[in-house]
């Protein structure tokens, strides 16, 4: 049907409407020597932690939103990125080292090397990302 769109008037590719720019960095949480990074950023700003399951479709859903969370504003906050399936080890230690209960999808926000902030599910979605700043 796109030929007859263009043909007839119909809107062209051109004219869709521009993705919105994401202003939220990952770094991927691969090593467990990272965590002793985080604590060490964690001194001097807020670094948040999302844990996600990629087999999941809850987190799958709530990784898409708690995407457009982040606005312009935002855009300095350190976030790492934890896939448990593949790095359980690393989501296990994240747990003891942070004391938090093993959610997921979960968000850990790190100050000054212990959590002071944590969600899981859809209370993820409604984080006032603005306080971590």
């Amino acid at each position: 049907m796109g030929v007859f769109n263009n043909l007839f008037g119909g809107k062209s590719n051109k004219e869709a409407k521009p993705e919105k720019k994401s202003y939220l960095n990952w770094s991927p949480l691969t090593s467990l020597e990272q965590l002793k990074t985080i604590k060490k950023e964690s001194e001097t700003e807020s670094v948040l932690i999302f844990k996600h399951s990629t087999r999941c479709g809850i987190s799958s859903m709530v990784i898409k939103q708690f995407e457009k969370l982040f606005l312009e504003q935002h855009q300095n906050l350190k976030v790492y990125y934890l896939d448990l399936l593949n790095y359980r080890n690393i989501s296990d230690e994240v747990g003891y080292s942070f004391q938090v209960m093993h959610q997921s999808p979960q968000l850990i926000v790190v100050k000054n090397g212990v959590c002071i902030y944590n969600a899981s599910h859809y209370q993820i979605t409604q984080t006032d990302l603005s306080r971590f700043i």
